[in-house]
């Protein structure tokens, strides 16, 4: 070790000393353990040879302590366009009064005795579905519990083509593995028949488990049986008949040009058991939703893991909301299946109001038409049209971090050199806000191009 670097080392102040340089108020304890960390990085920076500034110390640890003190989670505009936006927390929620408190989550307040959390949903489900049903902590969850108590340690029977990853590493046969039941994979990635099935029965078959590829599509030289014929074999050889339909939906998507699978229709052709996510189509919070035969749904409630996998009462407050609104209709206050619903001339009339307004404030703004997508590992290939306002500037890159480091926080897209933002996913009462972040990013922008 250098003559030089012992030096530097030695004129980095002690914890007690730095500390005493600091007017933080935070506990000690957070202040001390803040200090450390800064001197000995600073330390680490100064044995790789890289530059220390000491007399910064004081203001970077007071910044850490501020970033520590500050929610990282934050609400964000989303002008993507991208309605199920996973990483922006997918539906967006209906807004809520009964999460302040005490609820009366597992009280009955007729009786006056304890109640069971899943009584919220519970009547809600049974109507929508045709059959009673559940809720866990999300779609990986749904498909666990029902593996592990209808399969565990026998057989289930699965497509090739339906072994999916629907991202973030998750597998049906990984989770399959974990559950306890053992894959028994039959026909082909691109070719399924009945037959398949049938010939794949032992007597170690428990279930025959359907995938939806909800991310994917295969084209072409394909075939698979009809979910009807998979549940009257099933029937016929006394075994039970799992469908997961992944996105899951719960209104007729196909007026917007969505072809997605209804929940409810799974049942109706004789499936024993389906589950479907509640933070995708559905428009709620994360959560796995399953319904079927009372039998199955019953022994699902038995399950220990069901325990584990439960809901919070936050959770089931939204789901409560979010289920009524779509049983009786009013699915114009489920942020995301207004989203979908919005047409391109409505989509038109309100990306040339704030392009006129961009426009006033001396932006390069236009309005062209474009393309949504629904997001969330759902619809592949399907899109809804849309117009977009295009903003042209030299400093494109710059205005776009600046919006996603502004307050609000704004993500949008970059598409040929221009910012582009698409008002389906943005709420009539951020327009205002995100018309005000765009002139400070664009103000910004200007400001690092002159210091560069």
């Amino acid at each position: 070790m250098s003559e030089e670097l012992n030096r530097k080392l030695r004129e980095l102040p002690s914890v007690d000393e730095m500390m005493q340089r600091l007017d933080a108020r935070c506990p000690r304890e957070l202040l001390a353990v803040e200090t450390r960390r800064a001197i000995d990085k600073a330390r680490e920076r100064l044995r790789s040879g890289e530059p220390v500034e000491i007399g910064s110390l004081p203001t970077q640890i007071l910044r850490e302590l501020e970033t520590l003190e500050q929610s990282s989670l934050r609400r964000v505009i989303n002008a993507t366009g991208v309605v199920l936006h996973t990483n922006l927390g997918r539906a967006p929620l209906v807004p809520l009064e009964q999460v302040e408190g005490y609820s009366n989550l597992e009280y009955d307040l007729t009786s006056g005795n304890r109640g069971k959390r899943d009584s919220h949903i519970a009547p809600i489900l049974e109507r929508l579905m045709g059959r009673p049903g559940i809720a866990v902590n999300n779609g990986a969850a749904a498909v666990y519990l029902a593996l592990n108590e209808l399969a565990f340690g026998q057989e289930v029977l699965v497509s090739r083509g339906e072994l999916i990853e629907i991202g973030d590493g998750f597998r049906i046969p990984d989770i399959m593995s974990r559950s306890g039941a053992i894959l028994r994979e039959i026909g082909t990635t691109n070719r399924t028949r009945i037959e398949d099935y049938e010939d794949a029965i032992t007597p170690r078959t428990s279930l025959i488990m359907l995938v939806h590829p909800s991310n994917f599509h295969i084209s072409g030289f394909t075939s698979r049986p009809r979910r009807q014929e998979v549940a009257e074999l099933g029937k016929r050889r006394g075994i039970l008949v799992y469908e997961d339909l992944g996105s899951g939906c719960l209104v007729d998507l196909k007026p917007w040009g969505i072809d997605e699978p209804l929940a409810p229709d799974s049942i109706a052709a004789g499936v024993n058991l389906v589950s479907f996510s509640g933070d995708k189509l559905v428009g709620g919070p994360q959560s796995g939703i399953l319904a079927g035969d009372p039998e199955v749904v019953q022994r699902l409630r038995k399950n220990p893991m069901y325990r584990a996998l439960r809901l919070d009462k936050l959770i089931y407050a939204s789901l409560e909301r979010t289920l009524r609104h779509l049983l009786f209709c009013r699915w114009n206050e489920i942020p995301t299946l207004r989203m979908i619903s919005l047409s391109a001339e409505e989509l038109h009339v309100r990306a040339e109001s704030l392009s006129s307004r961009l426009v006033k404030l001396g932006l390069d703004a236009e309005v062209i038409p474009g393309v949504s997508v629904i997001g969330g590992g759902s619809t592949p290939n399907q899109a809804l049209p849309t117009f977009l306002v295009a903003i042209r500037m030299d400093s494109v890159n710059a205005c776009e971090r600046a919006l996603r480091l502004g307050d609000p926080a704004v993500v949008a897209r970059i598409e040929d050199d221009r910012l582009v933002l698409d008002l389906r996913t943005v709420f009539d009462e951020e327009v205002t806000a995100l018309e005000a972040a765009i002139k400070r990013a664009r103000d910004s922008s200007r400001l690092q191009l002159i210091r560069g």
